[in-house]
């Protein structure tokens, strides 16, 4: 072929291109809020619908033994900080700004940030998304917990709607003219006005989603949008939100294919914790899963995980090596090249995403403390695909007894017991014996 000056200019643009996709990808985080595996027809539901993330899954990869924490705060500080609660969780509503977040870690690397959806994570404090690496935001939830100024508790006194006419601030205001409007539309368009502001330079993008936390009340799709029919029922409306929590991750997914930017971005979905109690679904072989948010059972720990990219990632893969959430810094980091910071607890998951079983966990740890430890101790548990150890030697077959009723004994379980107890207490060698719960074991956050 000849070369002329037009055609090689076209070759160093594909050259530019190529290698800003290779070296700096596009990474967003979503994550739902309030929902357990049981709510996706992708892991089995006949129930729920979610057709956009059971696309993603079908087109790329599916975790089987995803884990959480059981709480929002506790799962929001770990996913962000790639470390156990039992390092940085200090109070239920706060985040330690001063600690290394996957925001920071990027942006730190030439990245445009972006978070927007639910925070509570700054009582009071507008600059808290700043301080915890986002370059601008859209967010729900500044409201005071305590201790603040007189002047901020008043002015941030009530978080106000987070659905129908919802109190949003953006980069620092209070979002005008939401009046009649659904905030996780409001929230979804902000992001895609970032992606398409940012669509030629890598970007970072943390929905951490409103949906489908309770008030259950209609979405713009319900019949009853326009005034709420108390006879539906809470689970009819929140069956509906399920939907349309779907329906906002497509709008994403339609964003980057019209932009071009699928085979340059690698999107991951998940959900904070499982389901509200008050909540039972119908599931395959398990008849009504009751939600079990706050818990640490499978109902409370165990999420939905859906990895998508575009040319990187196998169609139809499925991981059945267990991860949670300490995992995802440090995979975003190895995905975009970036430092991944000192004393974080988690292993990129990216081989397995390319296909290497052998660099799965053979184990994953969590310890949940609904308000910290600077108000109570934490209750601790290491598994596998199979066996849970909490630390105060209750054991379970959980496959075989997921609500745990009953301890595990016999040959198989001294060997499992025997195979996790040193793992368990290598990780807890440095904590204080006062930090965590060594009596009974109550599993109800």
């Amino acid at each position: 072929m000849k070369i002329t000056p037009l055609s090689a200019g076209l070759l160093l643009l594909t050259s530019v291109i190529f290698c800003r996709a290779a070296d700096k990808p596009n990474v967003i985080v979503i994550m739902a809020d309030d929902i357990g595996f049981e709510c996706y027809s992708g892991y089995g539901s006949e129930f729920y619908s979610t057709p956009n993330i059971d696309k993603l899954a079908a087109t790329g990869a599916k975790f089987t033994q995803a884990y959480s924490q059981p709480l929002c705060t506790p799962s929001r500080v770990k996913i962000m900080t790639g470390r156990y609660n039992i390092r940085n969780y200090t109070s239920f509503g706060r985040l330690d700004l001063t600690q290394p977040t996957f925001g920071k870690m990027v942006k730190e690397n030439g990245y445009a940030t972006c978070i927007a959806g639910k925070w509570q994570l700054s009582p009071a404090d507008l600059d808290g998304p700043y301080k915890a690496g986002f370059d601008e935001y859209c967010l729900w939830h500044f409201m005071a917990r305590g201790g603040e100024p007189k002047e901020l508790v008043e002015k941030f006194k009530s978080k106000g709607s987070r659905f129908k006419s919802p109190k949003l601030f953006r980069n620092s205001e209070l979002l005008p003219d939401t009046g009649g409007k659904y905030g996780p539309d409001l929230v979804t368009d902000h992001i895609l006005d970032f992606i398409d502001r940012k669509k030629d330079e890598p970007f970072f993008v943390y929905y951490p989603m409103i949906l489908v936390h309770n008030p259950f009340d209609p979405t713009p799709d319900s019949p009853d949008w326009d005034k709420t029919d108390e006879s539906r029922g809470e689970r009819t409306h929140y069956r509906e939100m399920v939907n349309y929590m779907d329906k906002t991750i497509g709008r994403i997914v339609e964003q980057l294919d019209a932009l071009g930017l699928r085979e340059e971005t690698l999107i991951l979905v998940t959900g904070d914790n499982g389901t509200l109690k008050t909540i039972t679904s119908p599931f395959p072989g398990r008849g009504e899963i009751q939600g079990g948010k706050g818990m640490m059972t499978d109902a409370g720990t165990r999420v939905a995980f859906v990895a998508n990219w575009t040319g990187q990632i196998e169609s139809g893969t499925v991981i059945d090596s267990p991860i949670d959430f300490a995992d995802v810094l440090p995979t975003v980091g190895d995905v975009t090249g970036s430092r991944i910071p000192d004393g974080t607890d988690g292993r990129s998951f990216l081989p397995l995403l390319r296909g290497n079983e052998s660099e799965g966990h053979d184990w994953i740890f969590v310890s949940y403390s609904h308000d910290g430890h600077e108000e109570e101790p934490f209750r601790c548990f290491v598994r596998d695909e199979r066996w849970k150890l909490y630390a105060d030697g209750g054991l379970y077959d959980v496959p075989n007894d997921w609500l745990e009723q009953s301890p595990a004994t016999g040959k198989k379980a001294d060997q499992a017991r025997k195979r996790l107890a040193p793992i368990l207490q290598n990780v807890l060698k440095d904590v204080p014996r006062e930090r965590i719960q060594y009596g009974a074991m109550a599993k109800d956050g």
